[in-house]
């Protein structure tokens, strides 16, 4: 397994991966149809990044676009082939080790992106932020 694309782990350890990081997957997957498939890691910090733990939940990524609210369009610039989308409604489980070939790691602007679309996947409020206002307890 690759870790970020440089291959540094040890023989039998977990590669360290971190939330919003493309990864390919080399093995045939049966909920791809039996095809590799890209992913995008969802999990938070503490669980990607913890080499205890050994799976994260993961977005899958389909050459598709539908325009759903609970998608992310991604592609070359990216790192990956072509346009396709982040389907966040399609959340799954992947163990580390299946995640093999590093590809990217969206953009601050598409991590904004990847959050809302989750959240809307999970209806969950969307929280938004403006750096000029000050919200204060009374």
């Amino acid at each position: 397994m690759t870790t970020r694309g440089d291959g540094a782990e040890a023989p039998g350890q977990l590669a360290l991966v971190t939330r919003g990081e493309i990864y390919r997957t080399r093995e045939r997957v049966p909920e791809r149809g039996g095809k590799p498939g890209f992913y995008v890691v969802v999990s938070r910090a503490f669980v990607a990044e913890h080499d205890a733990v050994s799976t994260v939940v993961c977005a899958p990524i389909y050459s598709q676009i539908l325009g759903l609210t609970t998608e992310v369009v991604v592609g070359p610039r990216d790192g990956l082939p072509r346009a396709c989308a982040v389907r966040c409604d399609f959340l799954t489980l992947m163990f580390k080790a299946r995640l093999t070939e590093f590809v990217a790691t969206l953009s601050s602007e598409r991590i904004t992106e990847f959050n809302r679309a989750v959240a809307t996947a999970l209806d969950l409020p969307v929280v938004t932020t403006t750096p000029d206002r000050t919200f204060r307890r009374r």
